[in-house]
């Protein structure tokens, strides 16, 4: 059987940068999938991407389907033949179905009764016969939230399409796809090439499309994105301010990349550099340059997609292109430094946070309470800073440049901040307050910075569940899952001593009459809780570790993971399994035999040498934990419950919990809740097994 390469490439207009690389492992995902599902076989597939370009490349592909066996189960004998033995009207129509009399049918025979059974042999069809369906139903799956239409047919795609390609080998596959018919034809770049070319072979494409000034390979592509902007940084002595999400945007951009610098006037410099870095990465896809000290510097770094003669030509177009841009932010700080951030709470009045929920002036004024309340209860120096800063939170959305660059929220508050005279610590918290804005984000780095950000988010939680508008599956948009994740990174990874039902509680009373306040507390507390499980799964951590200490509900974050980094590390313990699957027979029996937990051993009723040994081990090894849990140390703690282990063997190999006499049945049954509240002191380990 022939073996070759089959490349198809869908050439179209430009698409969107932001969805290309999406769009082109969506394609490569969906032929994947059916060339698996009609058993075509092949190596690998591969992807390509540039503006103008959707590709896949598949190796070693069969040329035909893999030869198989079918059959296909028919009416029960009882029901495919009537009582004078002539096929009814249900085996008459199965058998037109697969081309067959009913005579010419098997019959399976089973323990549960025999069927009319037709089996045959199909030849596998061939690539050219399968492979135009197959593109067009992947082409037709891919993410594309809103198609366009062109000419005057009804055909519609992300973008008007002007070449299709699908070789097999060097052998063109006919077919049509959206409308247009295969051909050998490509585009090449739209400048530096003469227009189509014509692509002998599939194994030739990404050396022709290199001959003609395209890159088709979207990650070779974004290396020489990468290589060259560095380099170009380097010889300009900076550092390119680089992120994935502008690298992979520019990739998308350019066909044939090449970077090149450019300047603009240093009295620009004056305005912070966040605003010009906005400018220049969002709004003009071009990579600022740092210093060694992370100052900004005049000069900045674009990609072109032309190899031009005269550079300076390009050049000096882009460096008029961001001038006005770096004029408008100039003109909108100086602006905005007339007015003091304070005298802009006022206006707050005017901007709806939420209909139900009120003003941004008055999200503002409850900010302001719970971080001064948050500040209080950590202990800290002045809880009016958390306080000051709060009110102050929000006054930067009515500033000029946060009006034009949204993104600049917080840190324009900052600076703001800074220039009004505020004091260091109220204006971090400004910038600060948003902080994690996204998963790995850093977090705020002073505790008034904290108390500030974990205010806002749950303020955001409680009002609007509160309102009964929780995350209902994937819609979530006040990104309450994200603030909780937030609130839980801020209080666990700085170990902060607090308690959800305080937070929320406090956060309660600062809505007054706006929200429905029965069972909010619990609600809220156990939506923060339940992001635990999402966030440890990220961290390879078991989802039974987690629950574990779940079943608990213990409220204070920082409890919470201190009591799964000892889950964990039991779960590690040669001991870990048979003492998790004592723990669940004693949980079983005591689910069936409901005891007082508080009620006391009489020691006179121990008359089993096992017993008594397990509760001398058991008095001993409360002794040594209770210090231990009231620094809530779980670690420790499971650690000397594992000693338990061969004591609680013993007792339930020779120890006869359900006694005849009741009141020795009894004892033995409070022994257990004894030891199993021991256990729950940290977690309910029961679940690891």
């Amino acid at each position: 059987m022939r073996i070759d390469n089959l490349l198809v490439e869908i050439g179209t207009e430009e698409l969107p940068p932001k969805s290309l690389s999406k769009l082109a492992t969506a394609f490569k995902n969906n032929l994947e999938g059916l060339l698996i599902e009609n058993d075509i076989k092949f190596e690998q597939i591969i992807w390509y991407a540039s503006p103008r370009r959707l590709a896949v490349k598949v190796t070693d592909v069969n040329e035909y389907q893999a030869d198989k066996m079918i059959e296909k189960r028919g009416p029960a004998i009882k029901a495919a033949f009537d009582a004078e033995g002539n096929p009814t009207k249900a085996a008459q129509g199965w058998a037109r179905s697969n081309g067959i009399e009913v005579k010419d049918a098997e019959t399976l025979k089973t323990d549960k009764g025999e069927w009319l059974l037709f089996k045959a042999d199909v030849k596998g069809q061939a690539i050219h016969t399968l492979i135009t369906d197959l593109v067009e139903k992947a082409l037709k799956a891919l993410p594309i939230p809103k198609a366009m239409r062109w000419g005057s047919t009804n055909t519609q795609f992300i973008r008007p399409i002007h070449t299709f390609t699908m070789l097999y080998g060097s052998e063109l596959i006919e077919g049509s796809v959206l409308g247009i018919k295969s051909s050998r034809n490509i585009q090449g770049h739209r400048f530096h090439s003469t227009g189509k070319i014509t692509l002998d072979s599939a194994d030739n494409y990404i050396k022709l499309l290199e001959e003609n000034y395209v890159m088709a390979d979207f990650q070779a592509r974004k290396e020489r994105v990468l290589e060259s902007v560095e380099e170009v940084a380097a010889k300009e002595n900076g550092v390119a301010d680089i992120n994935e999400e502008l690298l992979d945007e520019v990739t998308s951009l350019v066909e044939w990349p090449v970077a090149l610098s450019a300047n603009f006037e240093d009295s620009f410099l004056d305005v912070p550099k966040e605003a010009l870095i906005y400018t220049m990465k969002d709004d003009q896809k071009y990579f600022p340059l740092l210093d060694t000290d992370g100052k900004l510097k005049s000069t900045f770094v674009f990609v072109t997609n032309i190899e031009s003669k005269d550079p300076q030509v390009i050049i000096s177009g882009n460096e008029k292109v961001i001038r006005p841009r770096l004029a408008d932010a100039e003109f909108f700080f100086n602006t905005d430094k007339k007015n003091s951030l304070e005298s802009r709470l006022e206006s707050l009045k005017t901007i709806i946070f939420q209909k139900q929920l009120g003003t941004v002036y008055e999200k503002s004024q409850r900010i302001a309470q719970l971080a001064e309340t948050i500040a209080t209860t950590l202990n800290l120096e002045d809880p009016k800073l958390a306080f000051r800063a709060g009110l102050l939170s929000k006054t930067d959305l009515m500033t000029n440049m946060v009006m034009e660059f949204p993104d600049v929220q917080g840190v324009m508050g900052m600076h703001y901040a800074r220039q009004d005279g505020e004091q260091e610590l109220v204006a971090l918290a400004l910038n600060e307050q948003y902080m994690p804005r996204f998963a790995g984000d850093n977090l705020p780095t002073s505790k008034i910075s904290m108390c500030v950000a974990l205010a806002d988010k749950i303020d955001t939680l409680v009002g609007i569940f509160g309102i009964g508008q929780t995350p209902k599956g994937d819609k979530d948009p006040f990104a309450l899952r994200r603030a909780s994740i937030g609130v839980l990174r801020i209080i666990v990874e700085n170990d902060l001593p607090l308690d959800l039902v305080t937070l929320i509680e406090a956060s309660i009373l600062t809505f007054g009459d706006k929200i429905e306040t029965s069972n909010l507390c619990e609600s809220v507390v156990d939506f923060i809780l339940a992001r635990f499980k999402a966030w440890y799964a990220e961290q390879g951590i078991a989802s039974e570790v987690v629950q574990a200490v779940a079943v608990n509900r213990p409220t204070r974050p920082a409890d919470f993971a201190a009591r799964v980094e000892a889950v964990k590390a039991f779960n590690t313990l040669e001991s870990a399994e048979a003492l998790a699957a004592a723990n669940k027979r004693v949980a079983n029996i005591l689910t069936k035999n409901p005891v007082d937990s508080n009620k006391p051993l009489s020691k006179e009723l121990l008359t089993e040498p096992s017993e008594i040994t397990l509760v001398d081990s058991l008095e001993a090894i409360e002794a040594k934990i209770q210090p231990l849990l009231a620094e809530s140390n779980y670690k420790a703690t499971l650690t000397h419950l594992a000693e338990l282990r061969e004591p609680i063997d013993s007792f339930f190999d020779n120890v006869m919990v359900m006694a005849e006499d009741e009141s020795v049945r009894t004892n033995r049954l409070a022994l257990l809740a004894r030891l199993r509240g021991l256990f729950l002191s940290c977690a309910d380990i029961s679940v690891l097994n």
